[in-house]
C-alpha cells in the first residue's frame, strides 16, 4: 500500500481550521489520516472518525511503525463509524465541545485502487461500493434488481447523467442475458451508450454512473444532512468548520446549510478549488470544493 489516500486541499483546510496547539479537533472522514496528521503536527487532538474499518486499521498501522508524528496515544482518538452520529460519537469520546470540525467528503484513494472495493470503473472487480461492509444492499444488488424508472432516478438525480435512461435501458436488456458482477460489465455498458449516441467526453462515461450508485448506497447526501446540525452544538464559540465536497449535490446541502444557519460566519464568499499544480500531481482533486464556516 505505497499511498492510501491523497489528501485534498491539505494546505487550505488546515489554514482555515486555524489549528493552534492543545486546541482539540474532530476528522468526520479520517481516510488515510492525512487531514489528521497534520493537525497533530501542529499540536492539536484529533478525534478521527471513518465508517471503513479498513481505514482506521491503516492510520493505527501508521501510529505503531513511528512514522506519523504522534507523541502520546491521548492525542490521537480512533473510531470506526457513520459521521451522521458524529455529536454522540464526540461525547462519548471526550470530544463534546471541539476548535473545528473537518469533513472531507468522498471516496478515498485507497477506495478507488482497491478492485476488490468495486468503487471504481478503471479496475475490474465485484460490484460492491460500500464503504461500510456492514451495509445489507451493494452495487450488484442494485444494478441486478431495481427497475428501469428506478435506475434512471438514481443515474439522473445524483449522477446528472444525461442518458440516465437509454443506459438504464441497456442494463435491464444486458441482465436478462446475464446478471452484471463485475465493474468492468457495467462500465462497458455505460461506455457502449456514449458510443451509440457518438459522443465524446473528457471524463469516463461510466463515471456519472459509478458516482450516483455510491451515493445512493452509502446514503451520503442523506448522511451530510443528518451531520451538518450537530456540528454547530459540538463547535466552541469561534470554533470552525471545514467541508471538502467533491459533488455539486454535496456542495449545495453544505453552501443552503451554511447560508440558513445563523450561528455561523461563512468564511469562504465561494468555494475554494485546487491549484493547477494539486490537479495535475492528483488528478481527482479536479472538483473538490471547500467552504469553512465560523460560530459565532
Amino acid at each position: 500500500m505505497k499511498k492510501y489516500h491523497q489528501s485534498v486541499l491539505l494546505k487550505e483546510s488546515i489554514g482555515y481550521l486555524n489549528v493552534k496547539k492543545g486546541e482539540r479537533f474532530i476528522d468526520a472522514t479520517a481516510g488515510g489520516g492525512g487531514h489528521t496528521f497534520e493537525i497533530l503536527r501542529l499540536g492539536g487532538k484529533v478525534l478521527a472518525i471513518d465508517r471503513d474499518p479498513k481505514s482506521i486499521e491503516h492510520i493505527k498501522k501508521k501510529v505503531k511503525s513511528q512514522k506519523s508524528k504522534v507523541k502520546s496515544i491521548e492525542e490521537l482518538v480512533l473510531v470506526v463509524g457513520n459521521f451522521n452520529q458524529v455529536g454522540e460519537i464526540a461525547r462519548k469520546n471526550g470530544f463534546g465541545k471541539v476548535d473545528g470540525i473537518l469533513f472531507d467528503l468522498g471516496v478515498s484513494s485507497y477506495q478507488l485502487e482497491e478492485a476488490q472495493r468495486g468503487f471504481s470503473f478503471q479496475k475490474s472487480g465485484p460490484l460492491d461500493m460500500r464503504m461500510d461492509p456492514k451495509l445489507t444492499i451493494n452495487a450488484a444488488d442494485i444494478v441486478n434488481n431495481f427497475n428501469q424508472r428506478r435506475l434512471n432516478e438514481i443515474f439522473k438525480k445524483f449522477g446528472q447523467e444525461k442518458f440516465s435512461w437509454p443506459i438504464a435501458n441497456a442494463i435491464i436488456r444486458a441482465r436478462q442475458i446475464k446478471s452484471f458482477e463485475t465493474t468492468e460489465e457495467l462500465a462497458n455498458v455505460a461506455r457502449e451508450v456514449y458510443r451509440k449516441f457518438k459522443v465524446q467526453t473528457n471524463i469516463d462515461p461510466a463515471t456519472k454512473v459509478f458516482q450516483s450508485l455510491r451515493i445512493v448506497i452509502n446514503s451520503e447526501l442523506l448522511n451530510l444532512e443528518e451531520a451538518l446540525p450537530q456540528t454547530v452544538n459540538l463547535l466552541k464559540n469561534n470554533g470552525r468548520l471545514v467541508i471538502i465536497s467533491f459533488h455539486s449535490l454535496e456542495d449545495a446541502i453544505v453552501k443552503r446549510f451554511f447560508k440558513e444557519n445563523k450561528k455561523l460566519k461563512v468564511l469562504t464568499k465561494s468555494p475554494i478549488g485546487p491549484e493547477n499544480w494539486e490537479i495535475l500531481q492528483n488528478p481527482r482533486s479536479r472538483s473538490a470544493k471547500l467552504r469553512a464556516a465560523q460560530k459565532i
